[in-house]
């Protein structure tokens, strides 16, 4: 016995092998076809559909609610659990997955998700296939730089469709082909955060929506572990059938109401939890931070244009509006920023400037009676849109042609158009008008928004509105009181030929004259500023509101047509108030408060002037070195350097999501495989490490596809590698002997054995790699078939352990033993 295994110690390598036939590379049993009812995987597919249907709902807000997002989203899920079928019956390995997914998104994507580039909406088109291709890279910046609702276009209607399709083919393939369903929740909770991220503040149906997706993961979970628990129990005991029918009834009736029990518990801490954890009224989202608005900052406030409207325009008109309600306002801006100096619209205020999505839906939040509104521009030029108070629908026709990049406040109404507004442009808007109910808004309190800071306002303005307000008890008393008392006492002049003298613009400087003056003399731009900087050191959230109309005694008020003109400019005060939103509010005194004629005075005769001689000479004050003009500069330059290098970051970190998302598991996969030879080469007894190099070839020839699923010796593993590589069967059959050999005889081998085997682990690699196709090569490198063999064997190996602890404290690891009396038995 011991020359037979000195003997088959010693390698052979021109022993005569035996002539066995080649045989193809087999695939393994497709799961479908394990025995389980195709019911069961139906019921798999159903709930998925339900779980990833419910995280697509997310996306409701951003896109309007508008149905076609649902078509898109759920379109993509039925295409991804097909893809992931077909994977699974015919066992397609990750490259094959990856193409057959990418045509499936291609061919079907154009009726989902482009169906306004497709042909006939739902065949394709070269737009809409460029859109689909360059979506994939583009749309979630794009998606994420447009102010909600962002329309049905492909640029946006990728992000949906892709990300549903993805996560579908992810957890089919997981809940089909792991024997385990909680990695199959992964991508539906992947799906669920992608819709919150690249959402918008608004929750959609929180409570309801978290509380599906509790109820029906557990259930479905439970259902799968149930199901498992049967396989496995039926395995075990396959000639030993239970007897005892009552008690297995019994124990099954306690495991549904178990699991029932569960998940009414999941279910009503869900609802209970919801309400508290969405009550808060910020959310931050990503389109909060990727992408800044406009700087407004550069453009010049509306308001310092109000007199020459006044005095140069008076006559020009500025543009037609048709269908304007009676007393119906048109308004350029709503302003809360001051500085001392003007009054203009901050970009950080209640809601930020963003380019518009879909033009012909932007507000879902007014109530009133909507009309229909055009606007022909004429002698009006800047780059605020002249719009109304809640613009439902836009569509804008530019007199270039293209139509310009629209911006939205749509907090303030405030719409603007950086390319600027010209002669012949023209638009068309369904808009709302909003009434007060006086009953509701004598009884509200004032709104709870986000307004700027205001700076440098003079200390007159405090000291005249808290002797305005007096004794006032209400939030609307507090504001009529200011309104009333700059309406009964002031005086209205703009400062026109034939007029009383007044100072244009409404800085510290003309305010404080304003309220500290003999008479309060000034028009609309004064009046208005003044009463929202009394309101706002109170505390009452007020701004100004620019726009044009006509007086309520103008014959043409409420004509279907009207032509507003220079003189018809006006500023008021808007006051916000809970539950009702933006209230105006009127200054100004009528035009005929004139002010009173100057009294006479004596002349009197001027002393005779003498010169002075010329003040001694200065010198100049020694500024400190941090307010030097270079230092400052060189920050502020430094501050703005860091803020475009963070933006641009940012934008890159966006566009790479998808991405990452793609290469994250290959190179996951090509990382563990690295470490794992790693390990078989360096850890261990020289013994494992020969070992370790054994399995490394099983390893490359399980990714390459030959079926070595199934337990053997070396010698038999080697034949089957022979019939599936036959170019590397001499190489192959030495390693298998030497393995044998060296873990099987006396003694350790030495550093320069284990260098050598290595080496033609590495041959036989080569050759078999070399066996097959370019693609077939590539796929075998990112395919996890090898690593989820070995997880399997691990699984077995720790199962036997807990099974015969005695056996598993005998020296050697369970395979060893069963490979060493297989081959004593064959020697």
């Amino acid at each position: 016995m011991s020359a037979r295994r000195s003997a088959a110690a010693q390698p052979q390598p021109n022993r005569p092998q035996p002539n066995l036939p080649r045989t193809s590379v087999r695939r393994a049993p497709s799961p479908f076809a394990g025995g389980r009812a195709t019911w069961h995987f139906l019921l798999d597919g159903a709930v998925l559909l339900v779980l990833l249907g419910i995280a697509v709902l997310g996306f409701g807000p951003t896109f309007g609610h508008d149905l076609r997002y649902l078509v898109a989203g759920f379109g993509a899920i039925v295409l991804g659990l097909g893809v992931a079928a077909a994977g699974v019956r015919w066992r397609l390995g990750l490259i094959t997955m990856v193409g057959l997914g990418f045509v499936v998104y291609m061919l079907f994507g154009s009726a989902l998700a482009a169906s306004n580039e497709a042909i006939l909406g739902i065949i394709p088109s070269l737009a809409s296939l460029r859109g689909l291709l360059l979506g994939i890279m583009l749309s979630w910046k794009q998606l994420l730089t447009l102010a909600p609702p962002v329309g049905i276009g492909v640029e946006v209607m990728v992000v949906p469709y892709l990300s549903a399709f993805v996560c579908a083919v992810v957890a089919g393939t997981l809940a089909w082909r792991l024997r385990s369903a909680y990695w199959a929740m992964l991508p539906v909770l992947v799906l669920f955060v992608t819709a919150i991220l690249f959402g918008t503040a608004e929750v959609f149906l929180p409570v309801l929506r978290g509380s599906l997706l509790s109820v029906g993961a557990i259930g479905w979970l439970a259902y799968r572990q149930e199901l498992l628990r049967r396989e496995t129990a039926v395995a075990i005991s396959a000639n030993q059938p239970v007897q005892d029918a009552a008690g297995a009834r019994t124990s099954l009736l306690r495991r549904i109401g178990l699991a029932a029990g569960v998940i009414a518990i999941a279910g009503a801490v869900t609802m209970g939890a919801a309400p508290a954890l969405t009550t808060s009224s910020s959310r931050e989202v990503l389109r909060d931070t990727v992408i800044p608005p406009p700087e407004l900052h550069e453009l010049p406030s509306p308001l310092t244009k109000f007199r020459d409207y006044v005095k140069n325009e008076k006559d020009t008109v500025l543009f037609d509006v048709q269908g304007l309600p009676k007393n119906g306002r048109v308004r350029v801006a709503a302003m809360d920023n001051y500085d001392g100096v003007v009054f203009n619209v901050d970009p950080n205020s209640s809601a930020s400037f963003a380019p518009i999505g879909d033009p012909k839906s932007l507000n879902h939040g007014g109530t009133g009676t909507g009309a229909d509104v055009g606007l022909v521009i004429d002698g009006y030029a800047g780059v605020w849109i002249p719009s109304l108070s809640v613009p439902l629908s836009l569509r804008y026709t530019s007199a270039q042609g293209a139509t310009p990049t629209l911006y939205l406040n749509k907090e303030s109404g405030t719409a603007l158009n950086l390319s600027g507004v010209a002669k012949g442009d023209s638009y068309s808007m369904e808009a709302e008008f909003p009434g007060v109910d006086a009953n509701k808004l004598a009884g509200s309190g004032f709104g709870s928004v986000r307004l700027p800071t205001l700076e440098n306002v003079p200390p007159v303005v405090g000291t005249k509105a808290n002797d305005i307000i007096g004794e006032a008890d209400t939030p609307l008393k507090k504001v009529q009181a200011l309104e009333g008392a700059l309406q009964r006492e002031g005086k209205f002049s703009n400062g026109l030929d034939g007029q009383t003298p007044s100072n244009s613009g409404h800085s510290a400087a003309r305010i404080t004259k304003l309220l500290s003056g003999k008479e309060m003399v000034g028009d609309d731009e004064q009046y208005a500023s003044a009463m929202v900087l009394m309101a706002r050191h109170l505390g009452i959230p007020a701004r100004v509101v620019m726009g044009f109309y006509l007086d309520e005694k103008d014959p043409n008020n409420g004509a279907s047509t009207v032509q507003l003109k220079g003189s018809d400019v006006h500023a008021w005060v808007e006051v916000n108030f809970a539950g009702l939103g933006w209230v105006p509010f009127n200054p100004t005194p009528d035009k005929d408060h004139v002010p009173s004629p100057p009294e006479p005075q004596n002349a009197s005769k001027p002393k005779p002037q003498v010169l002075q001689p010329p003040p001694p000479p200065q010198e100049p004050a020694d500024l400190p070195p941090d307010s030097a003009p270079d230092a400052l500069d060189t920050d502020g330059k430094k501050n703005n350097q860091d803020e475009m290098f963070g933006a641009i970051l940012m934008v890159i970190g966006v566009a790479a999501i998808p991405v990452a998302v793609i290469a994250l598991p290959l190179i996951l996969i090509v990382a563990l495989k690295t470490r794992r030879r790693k390990r078989r080469h360096r850890a261990g007894l020289p013994t494992d490490r020969l070992g370790g190099g054994w399995s490394e070839v099983l390893s490359v020839a399980t990714d390459l596809g030959a079926p070595l699923e199934g337990k053997g010796t070396r010698r038999e593993m080697a034949v089957l590698l022979h019939g599936a590589f036959p170019e590397s069967q001499a190489t192959n059959a030495l390693l298998a002997e030497r393995a044998d050999a060296a873990i099987f005889g006396p003694g350790q081998p030495s550093e320069d054995d284990v260098a050598t085997y290595w080496q033609n682990v590495e041959q036989s690699v080569n050759t078999m790699s070399g066996s097959v196709g370019f693609w077939k090569r590539q796929r075998a490198k990112f395919s996890p078939r090898s690593l989820m063999a070995d997880a399997k064997a691990r699984a077995r190996n720790k199962a036997r352990a807990r099974s015969d602890p005695a056996e598993d404290a005998t020296p050697g690891s369970g395979a060893q033993r069963s490979a060493l009396a297989r081959w004593m038995k064959k020697s």
